[in-house]
């Protein structure tokens, strides 16, 4: 897939994963991968850059299977950036379908 098409949706994708639960990093790359081929690599530095501005809090804990987990927790701010990025992302993904249904038509 594009890579700027990846950048544009990984902080989205991050956000919604921490809106339902708390999550720590690792986790939020095997959710991520799941869906999406992302290396490790991209997402650390986004959520580095994600909590300087605040969207969301962390804490650690402790893991049965090893050592202590950083948990991401989403902030007030980062629930309102969230909801800003989802309804960009309908706007977005509303204009390239029908530009692509209008490309693509057989009519």
């Amino acid at each position: 897939m594009n890579i700027q098409f990846k950048k544009g949706a990984l902080e989205l994708c991050v956000l919604a994963l921490l809106n339902k639960q708390d999550r720590y990093g690792y986790e939020l790359v095997q959710k991520i991968s799941d869906q999406i081929a992302i290396s490790e690599g991209s997402v650390y530095p986004l959520l580095r850059r994600l909590k300087k501005e605040e969207y969301f809090t962390t804490y650690l804990q402790e893991s049965q299977e090893g050592p202590s987990r950083k948990y991401y927790r989403l902030t007030d701010k980062g629930q309102d950036h969230l909801n800003e990025l989802m309804e960009e992302w309908k706007h977005f993904s509303d204009g390239v379908n029908y530009i692509l249904k209008e490309g693509v038509s057989d009519e």
